[in-house]
């Protein structure tokens, strides 16, 4: 036995589950903060891909398991909530952040990190990009700003995911709207994607790297085109270019595209991942932590991964706490790349751990050795920050 093994044996049984709180803070793209709390006054914190009101419903469903549990017990809690099928089925979203907040309480318990508690670490930085909407494809010089300020960035990232701009006169077969699958693009479209996307990378150069940011909106024709006309730029990978979910398409796109596929972000636990890694669906692992079950959901879908050689990524649009858990998780997983993140974009999430600044190298982020995911979160910025009409802890 391990020594850690030795002091997780050694706590066993003394501390008990007796809260489940959550909160929905402002600008957090639907997410929510959980709250575990015990007997010993130690509580976890995590993040849940639900809006608050329907997190804490979710979380009374929970009681019957997590009240009164051994919350070193991780991996029991997490097949017993995954499990739930009667009345209610399981709600992955909700699941996810009482795991993160279980990881981080377990670490608080023990004194250890999270990653540390996982596998040890198979990285002390972890890479992290952010995103942004390119400039009108025609100005150069506004295109050229936009990459000298990615460059002047003092994060110093080197890889940034961007959505792109249609032509207003776009003759598309049904007027676009974003976040609306299956639409169809014409080689009139193509062609203006291809002349922007080279002119971006004439522009970003070659010691920088960027990814190419769908909604999950086209339809294969459509994805097929967007990656044959982004080729010559050399992408890291085309996100989320089909609907959501498993379908043969995913598997024509791959074997059509000369590009590699990426998707994930909002497929929810092991089953949802299973086929696109199993059938071929995909090049790269996109999950979400908040979404994909936790830290416990994220690790098997990526140990998976690792079987059929595919590296993972992780979707990030939420606060410290999801950036914490995201930077924990890529630290233990062998077959990690990197993982989006919004510090560079809302200060509050910093601030809310009262942290100045992250040791931030070449866009890498050194891993916090503290307990759990070794944040503290300061209490005057939580509530300056709640949303309006939200409870604070409830």
């Amino acid at each position: 036995m391990s020594a850690m093994d030795e002091r997780m044996e050694g706590e066993r049984g003394r501390v008990r589950i007796t809260g489940l709180k959550a909160m929905e803070l402002r600008n957090s793209t639907g997410q929510s903060l959980v709250r575990v709390e015990t007997d010993s006054g130690l509580f976890g914190v995590g993040e849940a891909g639900v809006a608050g009101p329907a997190c804490r419903a979710n979380l009374q469903w929970l009681e019957s398991v997590l009240i009164g549990a051994d919350p070193l017990n991780i991996d029991k809690l997490y097949h017993q909530m995954m499990g739930l099928q009667h009345f209610y089925q399981a709600h992955v979203p909700t699941i996810s952040g009482v795991d993160i907040a279980l990881w981080d309480l377990a670490g608080k318990i023990l004194g250890l990190s999270v990653s540390q508690m996982l596998t040890g670490r198979f990285r002390d930085r972890v890479e992290i990009y952010y995103g942004g909407r390119v400039p009108n494809w025609n100005d150069r010089a506004a295109i050229d700003d936009w990459v000298a300020k990615l460059r002047a960035h003092p994060h110093g990232y080197r890889t940034v995911k961007v959505d792109f701009q249609l032509p207003d006169d776009a003759l598309l077969a049904r007027p676009f709207e974003q976040l609306m699958p299956s639409q169809s693009l014409k080689q009139s479209d193509l062609k203006v994607m291809r002349d922007g996307f080279a002119t971006f990378r004439d522009a970003l150069g070659w010691d920088l790297d960027f990814i190419v940011h769908c909604h999950n909106e086209w339809d294969v024709p459509s994805a097929t085109g967007i990656c044959q006309a982004v080729e010559e730029a050399r992408p890291l990978w085309v996100e989320d270019p089909l609907q959501v979910f498993f379908s043969d398409g995913y598997k024509g796109l791959r074997a059509a595209s000369p590009v590699p596929i990426c998707t994930g972000e909002k497929l929810e636990g092991f089953r949802e991942f299973f086929p696109f890694i199993t059938e071929g669906g995909i090049d790269v692992l996109h999950p979400d932590l908040v979404w994909c079950g936790g830290i416990s959901g994220g690790r098997k879908i990526a140990e998976l991964a690792e079987h059929y050689g595919i590296p993972v990524a992780l979707h990030n649009c939420g606060t410290l706490v999801h950036n914490m858990a995201n930077i924990h998780f890529g630290a233990c997983v062998r077959n990690f790349s990197m993982s989006e993140t919004r510090l560079y974009e809302r200060p509050y999430i910093a601030e809310m751990g009262g942290l100045d600044g992250f040791d931030m190298v070449d866009g890498k982020i050194a891993v916090p050795d503290g307990p759990g995911l070794g944040i503290e979160l300061v209490t005057e910025v939580l509530r300056a920050e709640l949303k309006e009409g939200e409870p604070f802890w409830q």
